[in-house]
């Protein structure tokens, strides 16, 4: 029950003793015209009380203190509120509020989320957690299985990228891996494509094969080798990233998913070049759309994580084989997920803006061999990326003369692997990526030498071209 003040015995809380709670907020002018509930299922509990009128409310665990004194049978956490945010027109306002004004479910009046460090959770009474195992009772129980601060993050990415559910995890392999070994069975088969993350190639080629799992690659425009692999095969996923890693190249996702649908085979859709700003795969058609949070959705170099978002469905299988592997994000890691995706849509903007500017006067630059980047009109998937991305992303490859030389040369950039962040980042793929790889199996990937991958961050874009032409003239 609501009590609009409250104070504390000084038996118990000398120190908070002039400390009031506010009352119960009004939520008539939310779209529904009632309160909100916060959250899921999952009920929260806390031993605090208040005092109204100065009458005493005893200390006991039937108590919950949320959004002014409310007694825990008001507190729930999870997919009762509307994480679509109907009264949320733009992907700007989504990144910042989405899980958490009027939806999170963390004991607190706090803006901001607060970090929930515990690895366990425990039960009142053991008839709470027999409810608990019987589906009477919704709560967290382990840390591994889920926790209120990641649960914020989730319903954020699910509210941005229009997904019924989010699982996010440990790093965007975590992500990848877990994601293809909880969807394609054993003696299954896959088809993916031949520009990739590397690690990813490495898990297909050398990790699958091990459970009986085949792979199709074709290249990204290869729709008709998709078609006859479809045929040929009982595909149960066709999984590739869009735009790919390292070369840009653009998968038509509509059309894909459609073929792909039409043989009841999935698509998983690794975004994590375009940003859930720059392309919406799920609205497209695809099944599933991956991402990297280490890179633009944490945007600040300063987190690992991965997410896959979809249909409440396809998640909660995932979900079952992640709580069994593990992989779990730590709490402070969803913190640092949630507070970077307040800035998305800013960072997004001026990244998308910084890498076309450059990418145009990189082409016209005549100690540039080629660049790649969907937002040229040399690129070869071009066409596909006007119809389906709002903005082309922040990371634009290149073939230079000299290239080391060049690279020294640069004052901004840090030489590191990586992009998505505030900081521009620059490097040679084949010393960062496949130095373990001869020359020539390099190349059979089409990782030259005198290939560059720039990462822009949010600096001033002036500032970035006087160093990239400043660098060039280094060149001989």
């Amino acid at each position: 029950m609501a009590v609009s003040s409250c104070s504390f015995p000084p038996r118990v809380f000398n120190a908070y003793s002039s400390f009031e709670c506010r009352s119960d907020p009004d939520f008539s002018g939310t779209p529904t015209g009632e309160k909100p509930r916060i959250g899921s299922n999952r009920r929260v509990t806390a031993s605090l009380f208040c005092t109204g009128g100065g009458a005493s409310v005893p200390v006991s665990d039937d108590v919950a203190v949320v959004e002014g004194c409310i007694d825990n049978d008001s507190v729930q956490i999870g997919d009762s509120y509307d994480s679509k945010t109907s009264f949320l027109s733009s992907d700007g306002s989504i990144t910042v509020h989405a899980g958490e004004r009027l939806g999170r479910g963390i004991v607190t009046d706090a803006i901001t989320t607060p970090v929930v460090n515990t690895s366990a959770y425990f039960f009142k009474k053991t008839q709470e957690l027999i409810d608990f195992k019987e589906k009477r009772h919704t709560s967290f129980e382990y840390g591994r299985y889920g926790n209120p601060t990641t649960v914020v993050a989730e319903e954020k990415i699910s509210a941005l990228e229009g997904a019924e559910s989010t699982l996010i995890m440990a790093s965007g392999m975590c992500a990848s891996t877990v994601m293809l070994m909880a969807l394609v069975p054993a003696g299954g088969h896959i088809v993916t494509t031949t520009d990739c993350y590397r690690k990813t190639r490495i898990f297909i080629e050398t990790i699958l094969p091990k459970m009986g799992i085949s792979a199709t690659v074709i290249d990204p425009a290869d729709v008709d080798g998709l078609e006859s692999a479809l045929n040929k095969n009982k595909v149960s996923l066709f999984f590739t990233e869009s735009p790919t890693n390292p070369f840009l190249r653009c998968v038509d996702i509509e059309k894909v998913s459609k073929l792909c649908h039409s043989k009841g085979t999935l698509v998983c859709i690794d975004g994590t070049f375009a940003t859930p700003l720059n392309q919406k795969a799920l609205a497209l058609g695809a099944d599933l759309v991956l991402h990297s949070a280490t890179k633009f959705i944490g945007g600040h170099n300063d987190v690992l994580a991965g997410c896959i978002s979809g249909s409440e469905k396809l998640v909660t299988e995932i979900r079952t084989f992640h709580h069994i592997s593990g992989g779990t994000l730590n709490p402070n890691a969803a913190y640092l997920i949630i507070r970077g995706m307040k800035t998305l849509h800013l960072r997004v903007q001026q990244q998308n803006s910084t890498a076309l500017r450059m990418a145009e006067v990189l082409e016209a630059h005549p100690r540039v061999k080629r660049v790649y980047y969907p937002g040229l009109p040399s690129h070869p998937e071009h066409e596909i990326a006007k119809r389906q991305m709002t903005g082309f992303g922040g990371v634009v490859d290149g073939d230079l003369k000299t290239t080391s030389n060049f690279v020294d040369a640069l004052k901004i950039p840090y030489i590191a692997p990586s992009f998505g962040g505030c900081e521009s980042i620059v490097d040679q793929p084949a010393i960062m990526s496949y130095w373990d790889l001869s020359q020539a199996e390099r190349s059979k990937y089409g990782i030259l030498d005198n290939l560059i991958r720039f990462s822009f961050g949010v600096e001033d874009f002036e500032d970035l071209k006087a160093d990239i032409l400043q660098a060039l003239e280094t060149i001989a």
